[in-house]
């Protein structure tokens, strides 16, 4: 709504202006019709929460809103609208009910914001088949289901149009001529005489309900509601609240450019006039100085691109206290640049501030600066904060973590972005073209805004003991090694690949052939829309789901669906699908992705993406390459070992089961871990009912899928699809699985109630995961954030151990010395490439690190395997 007020008040700017509302409480129609609007169900609970904000909104924005006791906001509207149609002003009145084109006049125009169509008089006509002057009467002779209005019962639309249309003129006329009714070319014209007279009360009723006031006594006249200036910092209060982020964004920045007083009010100077722009070897010693002096510093890298392994370094910029920041352009290279100091030198005296482990430093996304500074011989070391990690401990879920939204959420400042000085699309600038007067306050911003992010974070951070330590324990220490495991990158057999891309492409070639002889004809079968027609037109298999547009659904579930009812087409898609996704993402795709510097893949790890703490990957994305299909595993095939050395994959097994076992502290749980039992073969066996040696291979899987189903908040309905038995049987094992293994069954309760309470779920280090919807009025909302609510903290926990882990390993390794480094993580998965005559060694200093990474009440079990690739390593 607040969109379509933006709009309008754009295409009518100096216009009076008013957004009206219906009044709490009865109105006169009430009083004439006691079940008028009666069938109506009360408004929704998630509309209704947003009345309020939406009011305060329309305030704030200075558009005069009208409520009217006792009156509808029609009556209200009517008034306005024939107050002004009376003064010659012509009028728009933006609304989709149809009851309003009984005031379209030669002044008044209904506009339908949110599908455009505009009704004038002869689009009334259009629509309704009467014209304006004849919409009172049409509504009351058929009534409106939507307002309770009972109309003539029997007429409908096309009735009420025929017989005001066929006599020229409403009820008065209508009754006054009954007699040329039956002569009429409507449906039923014979009887419509005598059900006019029967219900000719009513008739007049609901054309008194129907009719909107045009005289309701107003305090204000139309010409006099004219908008104010908004309110410009209840605004900003409202978008932070209400997460709109864009209109935010849009109004800090009409302020900044308008040189409104930002964020920090008791600035007195602009921020431009503390920035400085360092061209001169005296300027950078004393910014040397300053950065000496300064218990903290704040820096960022301004490069080339944005993948830190094929970055140039442009310049450096520094922050060493609010508002007060420098930029060092060390390579721009337009035409006319002014001359800028050696970047050789500069990062020489830097380097030892840089690299000082002792000198507290700050960054936004630290990892990429320290990639690409690495290139330059600079190791930094003393990061001790990282504003977007900081950001994502604090509530990883509240916003997105680059430094732009987070200036926005935190600071309510709107930040110069790179589109801004750069352009975009095929013509941007790489950052080295930009001219200094826009490159340099730029950059300066970016250092200024990551220290004054630190503050405001950290001050937050601080006042919750457990965040600080996910921080300061977890997230930082790990920033480093997965540089490191960056750099490094993983050697892949390009070779191979071609090979497994030729063969991946026969596939796709011969599954084309099998679905065009299923389908009887040749098709795109990458077409959902011609998928859909031959699927569900033409061979005739029933609808079982709908886009949001009502297109009959193509997606990879209902094809999953129809494959288990026996239609043979759906599977060959499916097949199709997976090998040509495989081929695009991954065969086709890796060798592109080989460093020519390195000759290795350099894949991105993101520490801030996922909202349970998990690390994800991209360019390429090692944690979807698939492991369970035999082609997903001749890809894994292609990460290769050097020369020399082997690579060894270490992966915990069970681990979320462990850590459920863990929390829920329920014995059954507890001792299979402990002695060491295959724990599904333990649970089938409680289930089942049968002795441990007797367990089928049928019964574990069905346990199997008790075990991990149950984490994931599985349903009878999920669980007995998956293990193809009837609900009623799933449900019967889910409370056998309950009785065998109470605490569980009090750890969901216990969790759910918690999360209830506190509106979050913590995993075992303190890292938390707010549950917004954990209130939502909506039940499949609610059940959803309760789902997570459950599984959060084992998935979380799971992910916090795995960081430790390679925290923890990366210590051993480089105080041992030991010719092993870490390649890859992929789930609770490290990967490592390691001297051949090394290997024992690892493997068991590997397992003893990574098991010792948390202390749970039952055992960590890490198995290792030890391969030329990863598949024969996994």
């Amino acid at each position: 709504m607040l969109n379509m007020l933006n709009s309008l008040r754009r295409q009518y700017p100096d216009s009076p202006f008013a957004v009206v509302f219906d009044a709490k409480g009865k109105t006169f129609r009430d009083e004439l019709f006691e079940d008028y609007k009666s069938q109506r169900p009360p408004m929704p609970d998630d509309l209704r929460v947003q009345i309020e904000p939406l009011h305060a909104s329309v305030r704030a924005l200075g558009l005069p809103l009208l409520c009217v006791d006792g009156v509808e906001a029609d009556d209200v509207i009517g008034t306005l609208a024939r107050q002004s149609a009376a003064a010659g002003c012509p009028v728009v009145i933006s609304t989709g009910d149809k009851d309003m084109a009984q005031l379209v006049d030669e002044h008044i125009t209904l506009v339908n914001t949110m599908s455009g169509t505009v009704l004038d008089i002869a689009g009334v006509k259009e629509k309704f088949g009467v014209g304006p002057e004849c919409i009172i009467d049409f509504l009351a002779l058929m009534g409106d289901k939507s307002d309770n209005i009972p109309g003539v019962p029997g007429v409908g639309e096309k009735t009420a149009v025929g017989l005001v249309a066929g006599i020229g003129g409403g009820l008065d006329l209508i009754y006054a001529n009954l007699d040329k009714v039956p002569e009429l070319p409507i449906r039923g014209a014979k009887k419509l005489p005598e059900k006019l007279l029967e219900h000719k009360e009513m008739a007049y009723l609901s054309y008194q309900l129907a009719t909107i006031k045009i005289d309701v006594e107003l305090e204000l006249r139309a010409d006099a509601l004219m908008p104010g200036e908004p309110d410009r910092d209840a605004l900003k209060k409202l978008y932070q609240e209400l997460e709109f982020k864009n209109w935010l964004d849009d109004l800090v920045r009409e302020e900044k450019a308008a040189g409104v007083a930002r964020a920090a009010p008791d600035q007195a100077e602009t921020l431009e006039t503390r920035y400085a722009t360092v061209l001169a070897w005296d300027d950078f010693e004393s910014w040397l100085d300053k950065l000496k002096a300064a218990p903290l510093f704040a820096f960022d890298t301004e490069t080339t691109s944005v993948h830190a392994q094929l970055a140039e370094l442009v310049g450096v910029s520094l922050a060493v206290s609010p508002h007060e920041a420098a930029y060092i352009p060390l390579r721009h290279s337009y035409m006319g640049v002014p001359e800028q100091l050696d970047r050789d030198q500069v990062l020489a005296a830097l380097k030892p501030l840089l690299e000082d482990a002792e000198k507290p430093k700050v960054a936004q996304h630290a990892k990429y600066d320290i990639n690409v500074l690495a290139h330059y011989g600079i190791s930094v070391r003393g990061v001790a904060f990282d504003t977007m990690l900081e950001s994502y401990v604090l509530d990883s879920t509240a916003t997105r973590h680059d430094m732009d939204s987070l200036a926005l959420k935190y600071l309510g400042q709107g930040t110069t972005r790179f589109e801004d000085i750069a352009g975009k699309g095929a013509k941007q600038l790489t950052f080295d073209q930009i001219a200094l007067e826009q490159a340099a306050p730029y950059a300066a911003e970016d250092a200024d805004v990551t220290l004054r992010l630190h503050q405001t974070l950290w001050a937050r951070l601080a006042e919750q003991p457990s965040l600080a330590s996910v921080l300061q324990d977890i997230e930082m220490p790990l920033v480093p090694v997965l540089a490191d495991i960056e750099r490094c990158g993983t050697l892949v057999d390009a070779q191979l690949l071609g090979i497994q891309s030729r063969e991946l492409g026969e596939k796709m070639v011969a599954l084309e052939r099998e679905a065009f002889e299923l389908a009887g004809e040749e098709f795109n079968l990458g077409s959902p829309k011609q998928l859909g027609v031959i699927l569900y037109e033409k061979q005739g298999i029933p609808v079982i789901s709908k886009t949001a547009k009502g297109q009959p659904s193509t997606a990879e579930a209902v094809l999953a669906e129809l494959a288990e009812q026996g239609y043979p087409l759906p599977q060959v898609i499916m097949q199709y699908r997976t090998v040509s996704k495989l081929k695009s993402t991954y065969t086709d795709r890796l060798p592109e992705q080989i460093n020519p510097r390195t000759g290795r893949i350099h894949t991105s790890y993101h520490q801030a993406v996922t909202a349970t703490g998990r690390l994800s990957s991209s360019d390429p994305n090692l944690q979807n390459i698939p492991i369970r299909s035999a082609e997903g595993r001749r890809i894994r095939q292609a990460f290769i070992a050097p020369k020399g050395y082997k690579l060894m994959a270490a992966d915990y097994s069970q681990i979320e089961l462990r850590i459920m076992a863990h929390l829920a502290k329920d014995e059954g749980l507890l001792h299979a871990f402990r002695h060491g039992l295959d724990v599904h073969k333990a649970t089938a066996a409680e289930v089942f009912g049968v002795e441990l040696d007797d367990v089928s291979a049928d019964q574990r899987r069905s346990a199997k899928a008790i075990n991990f189903g149950l984490i994931y908040g599985m349903s009878a309905f999920g669980l007995a699809k998956q293990i193809d038995v009837d609900r009623k049987q799933a449900q019967a094992y889910i409370d056998r699985y309950f009785t065998r293994y109470p605490g569980v069954l009090a750890y969901m309760e216990r969790t759910r109630a918690q999360a209830g309470e506190q509106g979050y779920v913590e995993t075992l280090f303190g890292r938390r995961l707010y549950l917004p919807e954990i209130h939502a009025k909506n039940q499949a909302m609610r059940k959803g954030a309760e789902r997570t609510a459950i599984n959060a903290p084992m998935q979380g926990t799971a992910a916090d151990i795995i960081k430790r882990a390679m925290v923890t390993v990366d210590n051993w390794l480089r105080e041992t010395g030991l010719d092993a480094r870490v390649v890859m993580q992929v789930h609770d998965e490290l990967v490592l490439e390691v001297r051949e005559d090394l290997v024992e060694q690892v493997s068991a200093g590997l397992k003893q690190h990574m098991a010792g990474a948390a202390s749970l009440e039952v055992p960590l079990v890490v198995d290792v395997g030890v391969g030329n690739n990863w598949d024969e390593a996994h």
